[in-house]
């Protein structure tokens, strides 16, 4: 099976919760997991960690499902396009919840026809307003919120995980 590779973001978890983290990520990929945890600035006594992973493909939303147990931490995880398999994101806050999309191979989101035709007809039927759901179909509001830790994740150290084969 051809490998997948992605980037896991811990935005911002309290420190307690760190060596969960690491537990349910070594998990799914099957090999120990240590990752270098830093302070968030965006949410002081909060910390942070990035990794870059390599795995099966669907390795992302195995990650992604096993952090959200957790509730209370800020994380993005995308799987990039590798052959015959579309890339993935996934990103979660407390406030939000989950969300989920398909990465082309250029990096943009895709909105399946099905997802569109529905926010159209949604949209048509006064239910919610276009230009506010296809928002929500991009992660727009996921964006806005993890954009300052993000930013104050600039310059911190990556490791690299690699799954057991």
């Amino acid at each position: 099976m051809a490998a997948a590779r992605g980037v896991l973001y811990v935005h911002s978890a309290q420190p307690a919760l760190c060596p969960h983290i690491e537990w349910a990520v070594a998990g799914v990929l099957g090999v120990p997991v240590d990752l270098t945890w830093t302070a968030q600035p965006a949410a002081p006594g909060a910390v942070r960690a990035q990794a870059e992973w390599e795995g099966r493909p669907g390795t992302a939303a195995a990650i992604s499902s096993s952090l959200m147990a957790w509730q209370r931490i800020r994380f993005e995880i995308t799987e990039d396009a590798s052959p015959g398999v579309d890339g993935s994101r996934y990103a979660y806050t407390p406030t939000l919840g989950a969300f989920t999309a398909v990465v082309g191979a250029n990096g943009d989101i895709l909105i399946t026809e099905d997802r569109l035709r529905t926010a159209m007809l949604m949209a048509a039927l006064g239910r919610v307003v276009l230009e506010d759901e296809l928002d929500r179909l991009l992660g727009k509001q996921w964006d806005e919120e993890l954009e300052s830790f993000r930013y104050a994740g600039e310059g911190a150290p990556v490791r690299w995980l690699h799954a057991a084969v």
